[in-house]
């Protein structure tokens, strides 16, 4: 049986970057470009033609900007596009818009050497663009075919494990949350229903370096809770959200009454930096059951792991649900592992958290 390929359209304005970007998808057995356009208007008549599984989307071209053309997009036809931006500050905020307006996956670029920097990361490319294919904007039935891709080391090269009984009962409670694809919609949608005063919450939401600042400085701006990218030692309060940054690794540390988070370098775990398992370990190790766990939408089984951790310690641990997720992969394999207590909708994941105490 032949095997459907993901069908892939290339907008920006760099010929260049078209022409990398091409050559990189077309050497995939289970990938094709359709076509390539140098800018949304041009690229209305080849969707006019033939409509592809995946959008490869620049931000900044001329004659129409690439939010304004996402917003069309999802409004008429809804796809999943992959934002391929430029890293600058103004550049990450308008990146967190594309996100919020329905993009699911960010490559992003420098302003020099891209050429280079595109051939060097086509593994992240091949990624982004297989998990956009399995986005439940619009369903795709696409399998894509194995990949080479590096070692995928385990939360074991940051922290060792802990035991079941990690932390005794306290009165301090923490939520821990762990997302990837689909998440930055996820999340706003559960930060922006809680009060102002809840648990302290810890946040690892797949993204790349930089991103994150304008990620949660956007949340901030939107929620009556405090949010905010973590720093190095920074202490987890009630009605305090911290993001881990793009790059790092976050993991929780108990420092006498009271949490802290540690912001580390590290090898990628799960393929990812930072990675939830991590978190989640480290949340396992230090709060134990005085945590609870969410992991939602996300491509992948990064979290699931130490989700069975948490829930190893008496934590109650929550899984989004498949109807209510871009991407079911994280929740999957976490219930796959027997390490979810329960299954619930995004819709009830802010009320879950409203009633820890």
């Amino acid at each position: 049986m032949t095997l459907k390929k993901i069908t892939v359209l290339l907008i920006d304005d760099s010929a260049v970057v078209r022409q990398v970007l091409q050559a990189l998808l077309d050497k995939e057995p289970d990938i094709e470009v359709i076509g390539v356009a140098s800018d949304p208007l041009f690229a209305m008549d080849k969707l006019a033609r033939q409509w592809p599984d995946v959008i490869v989307l620049d931000i900044e071209m001329p004659r129409m900007d690439g939010i304004t053309f996402l917003k069309k997009i999802m409004h008429e036809r809804p796809t999943p596009v992959v934002i391929c931006s430029t890293l600058t500050e103004k550049g990450a905020e308008t990146t967190m818009q594309a996100m919020s307006a329905g993009a699911v996956e960010i490559i992003t670029k420098p302003k020099m050497g891209l050429k280079t920097f595109l051939q060097q990361s086509s593994a992240e490319l091949l990624r982004a663009v297989r998990a956009a294919a399995q986005a439940r904007v619009r369903k795709l039935a696409v399998v894509a075919s194995p990949v080479s891709t590096p070692a995928k080391l385990s939360a074991d090269t940051i922290l060792a494990a802990g035991n079941k009984e990690s932390m005794a009962q306290t009165t301090e409670r923490i939520i821990a949350m762990g997302t990837s694809t689909g998440g930055t919609q996820a999340l706003e949608q559960v930060l922006t229903a809680l009060p102002k005063v809840c648990a302290g919450i810890v946040i690892v939401q797949h993204m790349p370096e930089k991103f994150t600042a304008s990620f949660a400085e956007r949340l901030n701006n939107l929620c009556q809770i405090e949010v905010r990218e973590a720093r190095h030692d920074d202490r987890v309060m009630p009605g305090l959200a911290l993001i881990a940054p793009g790059g790092k690794h976050m993991l929780l540390k108990r420092s006498g009454a009271y949490y802290k988070v540690e912001v580390i370098d590290g090898p990628q775990v799960n393929r990812h930096r930072p990675s939830v398992d991590v978190l989640f370990r480290s949340v396992a190790r230090f709060a134990g059951r005085n945590a609870v766990g969410i992991i939602m939408t996300g491509m992948g089984d990064d979290g699931a792991r130490g989700m069975k951790e948490l829930f190893d310690t008496g934590a109650d641990t929550y899984a989004q649900d498949e109807a209510s997720c871009v991407v079911f992969g994280m929740p999957k394999e976490a219930i796959k592992l027997g390490g979810v207590s329960n299954i619930i909708g995004l819709h009830q994941i802010a009320n879950v958290i409203k009633s820890i105490k």
